[in-house]
Order: structure tokens, then C-alpha cells, then sequence
């Protein structure tokens, strides 16, 4: 039997997209490659535009990150050759003495980026890198080991943020998250928007709606090229995970918003936004997409204190029940086999959660968990988009938190462009159940523009859910300082987006106590 050409055509673009994993290969095939390697580069103009990056720390090392990109916005400027990149840690920001070093290569299927993964050093210290490709040398960034695993580490600062949409203003925020004392940074997804231009916004996106690689290289090299958020990256290592903007807004798995999407158009698509992504990011080679599949969620433990889980709530969910938006509340819902997480990683989380021995368990994650009602007065309605969309899903995993008595939950969250505080709880209808941890969500960096404080509306908010401790919808980022004992959150927020150098105003903190769920505020 013989198929038809459009059977075929369909097939064989599955086949090209699934078959992108030899992607893997090439840092070892540029290892291969060292005498067709150009050592002794001059350049016209400086190759680090993008700046420097570091992630994913663990207590002997941590990934260090780089693009060599002299037009940066044009598809990088580089030649299809492959570039000797030397790379330096040094205890001291002169790079007197040289604590390691090495050598490794950008080609040009990786858009000419560079993934150091650093090994064998001390636990729990700090280190100045750099990156030297011929004659150019690029920014200074810090790095830092974890805690040994067993450590028990007095205290932890870290900041989250997500949701920065360059035409909608600048990225003050992240330049005040550069100035503050952080350990850490996560960022919890949008990075970067997929959208055309919008010409009566602040600043315009460089191209229309992205599709292609190149698009999504370039969209990249437009948002780096920020010196804020070149700033806020260089300070600390960061732990990033994406959300839909980074590949198609409400995506849903290898589901599109939009009606008569070609699914193999669109998982293309995706592999084009992956690969953008694991090249833009300070990620290891584990996360490097296989096609259109790229494994994100993982474990980042930062001595006893805290354990990080990072989640993925896009590449593995079903659908949005009801048609996505804002619905009531019905059995679509309450599905048992809708999913956010998928089988695989909520029994990764799960098998985590259990062996867990930190005092804070945090998971890292896009979407609020919270069963928030919408609607004021009589009737209910909830995101479908978020965990209520999900909520048989949700309410398994939060179940299994409680009944398995995981030290102190905190979810943190991003997605919604507005601030809150959450108490977490199995049965959010029932006020006389206690809480079983708490939930922070971060607003936008610029995502919808100049915002207010809300005093009105998070009145309403409190009045339909109980559960809620804070709502705000100013723009800014969460500061976490957190030790054996107490967990502090600080809502850092900027009064406007829409020119720069807004002050910083610290508009609430909140406090909990290890060992007792649920946020106060102070």
C-alpha cells in the first residue's frame, strides 16, 4: 500500500523534527574539530555583545555561559566556522590568580554559544569569570559553588522574577535586583515575548512573530542586549525555566491556541524555540532538546536548607479544559487524567519530595496553584490556564505534600503580572482548614506596563478568597531571605516601566516560620 504524498510529506517532517537529536553531539563533534578550530580571531567589533551568564550551581561547580554575537541582532555576525574560546575563574575580580581555567568551542549549529560546565572546586565560594576569544575579551561575571550537600547552611538570598516584555518598558527592575546581595536569581519564565511589533509601545520588538531559529536567535539578542538584565545575570548564577512566551502564548504540550494549526508545523516551531532557548541560557548538556523535546525540570539543592525543584507546567500538559479563559468551576476541571506536570515528572517530584532532607522545599514553577475565584459577587470563575484548570491534579499533588509531611512547601510562582500571597491548602472552599504552605507570586519585570498598587481590587480578591494574604499588581521582582528558622519575602517594586531609572520601594514583606505553614505579614 502505497501512502499518499501529503501522508508523506506530513511524515517526513515529523521525521526531520524528531531527528534533530544529533543536536547532542556537537560539543564533542567541535572537540573532534580542534585543528579546524580558529584560535587567533581578530575582530572588528566585540563579539560579547550578549554578555555573560552563569547557572545551575551545584557544590564542586556551576555552568558559565556565553554567545559570541558581534551583530547581535542580525543572526550574531559570526562566520559558519567553529571559534577556540578560553574560559577563566579567578578568587579575585583583577584575575591575579588564576583559580582554573580551560578551553572549549562555539560552532555555529549552536549559534555560536558557549556551555561550560565547571567541576572540582570547593563547595560553598565565590569566583569572578570571563571568556577570552581572541583578541577580545568579554565582561566580568560571579559565580558561586552551593553548600556541600550535608552542610547546614545558615542562610540563603535569593530573588524571582518573570515576565519581561521588552516593548512594554525597560527592565529597571532587574537593575535593582543587580545592586541587591543574592546567592541566587530564578526566572520563572516569559523571557522573552513572541510577538510582532506593536509601534505605539515603548520600545518594538526587532521582527514579526517569530517562527524560524533565526528569529528566535534574534529575538534573544534583542532582550540581552538590555544592560540590565546583562547586569542582573552577571551578578549570580541563575536558574531559569520557561513558560509559553518563550515558544507560543497558552501553548499547551504540542497544542496551539490557534484553530488549524498543522502539528507538525508547530512541534517544528517548537524545535526552533528549544534550541533558541538551551542556547541562550546557562543550562547544562543535559537539558540540550532532542527535536522538540527538551527536558527542563530538575533539582538544584543548596546545602540542607533549601531544595529547589524546577518545574516545567508547559511541554507535558493536556489541554486547557472549557476553551481556556476564565471559567466556572465544573467537571471538566475536575478531570483525574488532565495534567500540568505530566505521569513522568510529577512522579519525579514526588520520588524528590520523599527523599528530601532540606528544611525548604521550593518548587520553582509558571502558573499560580492557588484555586483563586476571579469573579466578584455571586458566581465563580477560575483560569483555566493555571493550576484550577487542573485542580484534581493539583489537589493529588498537594494532598500527597501534606500526607507525606514535606518540610516546609513554598511554591513560587510567575505567569500573572500581578503580586500575591497565597495560603496553600488541599480544600481551598473550606476557611477552617489549615494551611499547608504558601505560594509567592512574583508581577511582571514590564508585562502589561506601568502598574498600581490595586488597594480596591485586592479587597475584592480577599473578600471572594480568604486564602489570599496580598495582591498587587505594580511591576518588580521578590527578595527571599531564608534561614533554619524563617523565611522572608520582600515585594520590591518599581512605579513605572515606561521611562527608566524608577526608584525602588519595598511595598510588603512577609514572614513564614519554619514549621508552620502559612505567611504573615510584618
Amino acid at each position: 500500500m502505497f501512502r499518499s504524498s501529503a501522508s508523506t510529506f506530513l511524515s517526513d517532517r515529523r521525521q526531520f523534527v524528531l531527528g534533530a537529536g544529533s543536536l547532542a553531539l556537537l560539543p564533542w563533534f567541535g572537540q573532534c574539530l580542534k585543528g579546524a578550530a580558529k584560535t587567533n580571531a581578530s575582530f572588528s567589533k566585540d563579539p560579547f555583545t550578549l554578555g555573560v551568564a552563569s547557572g545551575d550551581p551545584l557544590p564542586d561547580g556551576f555552568v558559565l555561559w556565553t554567545r559570541l554575537a558581534p551583530e547581535p541582532i542580525e543572526g550574531g555576525g559570526m562566520p559558519a566556522e567553529i571559534f577556540e574560546v578560553t574560559w577563566e575563574l579567578s578568587e579575585d575580580e583583577s584575575f591575579n590568580t588564576i583559580a582554573k581555567s580551560g578551553k572549549t568551542f562555539a560552532t555555529p549549529q549552536l549559534g555560536h554559544s558557549v556551555h561550560v560546565e565547571v567541576h572540582g572546586l570547593p563547595a560553598d565560594k565565590w569566583y569572578f569569570y570571563r571568556f577570552q576569544c581572541g583578541d577580545a575579551i568579554s565582561p566580568v561575571g560571579r559565580a558561586r559553588t552551593t553548600p556541600a550537600f550535608n552542610a547546614a547552611a545558615e542562610e540563603l538570598r535569593f530573588a524571582f522574577a518573570s515576565c519581561q516584555h521588552w516593548e512594554y518598558g525597560y527592565f529597571t527592575a532587574l537593575g535593582h535586583m543587580a545592586n541587591e546581595d543574592l546567592d541566587l536569581v530564578l526566572h520563572l519564565g516569559d523571557y522573552i515575548y513572541e510577538y510582532a511589533p506593536n509601534a505605539k509601545r515603548v520600545r518594538q520588538h526587532n521582527s514579526p512573530e517569530i517562527q524560524t531559529l533565526d528569529d528566535y536567535r534574534n529575538r534573544y539578542a534583542l532582550y540581552r542586549t538590555d544592560p540590565n538584565l546583562q547586569a542582573a545575570h552577571a551578578k549570580c548564577p541563575w536558574l531559569v525555566v520557561w513558560d509559553d512566551h518563550e515558544f507560543d502564548n497558552n501553548c499547551a504540550g504540542d497544542i496551539s491556541e490557534e484553530k488549524g494549526v498543522d502539528p507538525a508545523d508547530f512541534l517544528l516551531r517548537r524545535a526552533n524555540a528549544y534550541q533558541a532557548y538551551y542556547e541562550m541560557m546557562p543550562l547544562r548538556r543535559r537539558c540540550m532538546p532532542t527535536g522538540p523535546d527538551m527536558q527542563l525540570y530538575r533539582r538544584i539543592p543548596y546545602g540542607q536548607l533549601a531544595n529547589f525543584q524546577m518545574l516545567d507546567t508547559r511541554q507535558y500538559r493536556t489541554d486547557q479544559p472549557n476553551g481556556d479563559g476564565l471559567k466556572p468551576y465544573n467537571e471538566a476541571e475536575a478531570d483525574r487524567f488532565a495534567t500540568l506536570l505530566g505521569d513522568k515528572q510529577e512522579n519525579w517530584l514526588k520520588r524528590d519530595l520523599i527523599a528530601s532532607h532540606s528544611n525548604w522545599n521550593i518548587l520553582g514553577q509558571q502558573v499560580m496553584m492557588a484555586h483563586v475565584d476571579r469573579m466578584e459577587g455571586e458566581g465563580e470563575k477560575y483560569s483555566m490556564d493555571q493550576w484550577p484548570g487542573y485542580s484534581h491534579s493539583r489537589n493529588r499533588l498537594l494532598e500527597f505534600i501534606r500526607d507525606r509531611k514535606v518540610p516546609n512547601p513554598v511554591v513560587l510562582t510567575g505567569d500573572i503580572h500581578k503580586n500575591w500571597v497565597n495560603d496553600l491548602k488541599v480544600d481551598f472552599q473550606n476557611e477552617k482548614e489549615a494551611p499547608m504552605g504558601t505560594e509567592f507570586v512574583a508581577t511582571s519585570i514590564t508585562s502589561g506596563g506601568n502598574g498600581g498598587q490595586m488597594s480596591d481590587a485586592e479587597k475584592v480578591i480577599q473578600s471572594e478568597n480568604p486564602f489570599v494574604k496580598f495582591f498587587n499588581g505594580e511591576r518588580g521582582y521578590v527578595s527571599c531571605t531564608v534561614t533554619p528558622k524563617e523565611w522572608r519575602s520582600d515585594y520590591q517594586v518599581v512605579e513605572f516601566v515606561d521611562k527608566p531609572d524608577a526608584p525602588l520601594v519595598t511595598r510588603a514583606s512577609f514572614i513564614v516560620e519554619s514549621g508552620q505553614p502559612g505567611a504573615h505579614r510584618t
